[in-house]
């Protein structure tokens, strides 16, 4: 069936390449989380989901407990770990038998209060510990007061201890970085001993797993490697980036010298300019900063920059040079000519930002679907 329409083509025999490549990177003993928040990354949680259940990934974290619901109630039987849970919904939590970051000793209180009223007993949970990122964890003044209140709280058990590297894609970081990893090693070490039995530990993201295999631990996280994107070019030889951007050209017009195009006039033809008017927008992730020619599509092999500012619906590209019709397709961005890497940094952006602001209404297609 010929594909038509706005829409993002994710490679799933390349998601697959990208798993066992990052695997092939740690040890056998070390076990695997496949981070997909954020719809992963934007690429469609749960399809993503399933092809890495189906792949063997250990575990799933997501950021939020609505997140995880969705992966359970499709199918996802994996251990799912949330990231950022919220005092509102812990109840939900246990419902659907998810693993809580607990952060803060408010959420210790919060969350084992919760689990007494549901009468659990030993229900995991992973405790976040601040090594210098200095977003969410608990701090290393306040191990005592975590280990003293555990002591008395057999509602809850801990199964894992996390912490999260601040700058382990720079390597001019280096120094921080082992700081960050040789205090982690301190704190998880105490907990341990305190507890007296095993638990896993995981620090390392997509460069951490990449860069410092003394960050390993028995568990590594991975977000951005999956999707292709390993913060290093050495790396980045050996991933596959997994989506394509695609839409099709609504319109075809033609202005002559001193006319305008888009809102507020920016645009200001100096000769006669033929542009193609595309049907997608900022409305669907494709940010106002790609205004202005920061963004250069593609048009029969042909490179068509943007003219003027980005509607909520559409934009519009300089295609004086190229022959093309309308419904022709328009590539925004690929896994080998025009990186969503490329097109982020020519705006000054990265491609998480970009990845992850593509909206629902633009279609994933799934393409490569079998067994790896």
């Amino acid at each position: 069936m010929q594909l038509k329409g706005t829409r993002l083509e994710v490679n799933l025999e390349a998601l697959a390449h990208n798993y066992h490549y990052l695997r092939s990177k740690i040890s056998e003993d070390t076990k695997f989380m496949s981070v997909v928040k954020a719809n992963a990354y934007g690429h469609g949680m749960v399809p993503i989901a399933q092809k890495l259940q189906e792949l063997g990934t250990d575990y799933f974290a997501t950021a939020y407990m609505e997140e995880g619901v969705e992966l359970r109630d499709n199918g996802i039987i994996k251990p799912i770990l949330i990231l950022h849970p919220q005092q509102h919904n812990l109840d939900v939590c246990i419902d659907r038998c998810l693993e809580p970051v607990i952060y803060s000793m408010e959420m210790l209180d919060a969350f084992t209060a919760s689990a007494k009223a549901k009468q659990q007993q030993s229900y995991p949970i992973h405790l976040e510990f601040n090594t210098g990122l200095n977003r969410i964890g608990i701090d290393h003044k306040d191990v005592d007061n975590v280990l003293e209140k555990l002591s008395s709280s057999p509602e809850v058990k801990v199964r894992g201890l996390q912490s999260h590297l601040a700058a382990s894609e720079d390597l001019g970081e280096s120094v921080f970085t082992q700081k960050q990893i040789a205090l982690f090693e301190e704190i998880t070490s105490k907990v341990q001993q305190k507890l007296g039995y095993e638990i896993l530990k995981h620090e390392s993201n997509t460069s951490g797993l990449l860069n410092y295999k003394n960050a390993h631990f028995s568990m590594v996280r991975s977000g951005i490697g999956l999707y292709g994107y390993g913060n290093d070019a050495q790396y980045d030889a050996h991933l596959k980036p997994i989506a394509t951007l695609i839409s099709n050209i609504s319109q075809i017009r033609t202005i002559e010298a001193g006319e305008t195009v888009s809102y507020n006039r920016k645009f200001v033809a100096k000769g006669r300019t033929t542009y193609a008017v595309v049907a997608l927008g900022h409305g669907d992730g494709i940010n106002r900063i790609y205004g202005y020619g920061k963004l250069e599509v593609r048009i029969n092999g042909k490179s068509a920059p943007t003219l003027g500012i980005i509607c909520m619906d559409m934009f519009m590209v300089d295609m004086s040079s190229i022959e093309a019709k309308v419904g022709d397709e328009v590539v925004i961005f690929d896994p080998h000519i025009h990186t969503s890497r490329q097109m982020a940094e020519d705006a000054g952006t990265i491609s998480y930002e970009l990845l992850t602001g593509i909206q629902k209404r633009v279609r994933r297609v799934y393409l490569n679907n079998a067994s790896n």
